[in-house]
C-alpha cells in the first residue's frame, strides 16, 4: 500500500510503485496513488534482458529497482525540468522546450522503421542511491540531440506492455501514461521493485 504526502507537503512514499515480475513479466506492473486518494493499476513493460538489483549501474536492457525521484518530464505539451539538468544540457530552456521531446520522438530505437519509442510522454528517473554513477545525460544519437535516462513512458507499440520487451525503461500503454503525468512532477517519487 502506498502511503499519502503527509501534511507537511513532503513526499513521504512513492506517488508511483511499480512491481516487476522476472519469472512472468505478464504479472509486472504499476500503481498509482492519484491525487483523490483512488489506486489506479496497470500493465507495465520492463527491460528486455531482465532486473538489475537496486544500487547497480544502468545498462541496456536492464530495468533497475530502487527508489527513483523525477527529474523531467517531456511530452509534446509539457517540458518540466531541474534547472541542474538544463544546466547540463549546454542548451537554453526555450530551445530544450522547443525541440528535446520532439527529437526523441522521431529517434527509431530498435530498427522497427516505426519512432516515437516514448510514445507520448516521458519521466526522467534519477536514483535516489547515488553511490553509483549512472551513464545518463545529453547527447547526440544518430545526429539527433536527446536526453539519455532511465524513465518511465509511453510505447508506439502497446503490445510490448506486459512484457520484457524495452531498453530498461519501465513502459506503459497511452491511456495509462497519461493518468501517471496528470500525478507526476519533478521530485515526485518513484519506487521499483521486484515481486515474484
Amino acid at each position: 500500500m502506498l502511503a499519502v504526502v503527509g501534511q507537511s507537503g513532503a513526499a513521504q512514499d512513492p506517488v508511483l510503485l511499480v512491481e516487476l515480475s522476472a519469472s512472468n513479466p505478464g504479472l509486472s506492473r504499476a500503481i498509482l496513488r492519484s491525487s483523490t486518494g483512488r489506486e489506479l493499476v496497470f500493465p507495465v513493460g520492463s527491460g528486455s534482458k531482465g532486473i538489475r538489483p537496486e544500487g547497480a549501474r544502468f545498462v541496456n536492457g536492464w530495468s533497475l529497482l530502487g527508489r527513483f525521484r523525477v527529474t523531467g518530464i517531456l511530452t509534446s505539451q509539457r517540458f518540466e525540468m531541474e534547472a541542474t539538468l538544463i544546466a547540463k544540457s549546454g542548451k537554453e530552456e526555450t530551445e530544450l522546450r522547443k525541440v528535446l521531446f520532439a527529437n526523441m520522438s522521431r529517434i527509431d530505437f530498435d530498427g522497427d522503421g516505426a519512432a516515437r519509442e516514448y510514445g507520448t510522454g516521458f519521466a526522467g528517473l534519477e536514483p535516489e542511491n547515488r553511490a553509483v554513477p549512472q551513464p545518463f545525460g545529453f547527447g547526440e544519437y544518430r545526429g539527433v540531440f536527446r536526453w539519455f535516462s532511465y524513465a518511465v513512458h509511453g510505447t508506439e507499440d502497446e503490445s510490448r506492455v506486459g512484457r520484457r520487451s524495452t531498453g530498461g525503461c519501465i513502459n506503459l500503454r497511452r491511456a495509462d501514461l497519461e493518468r501517471v503525468l496528470a500525478e507526476l512532477r519533478v521530485g515526485s517519487r518513484v519506487e521499483i521493485r521486484e515481486i515474484p
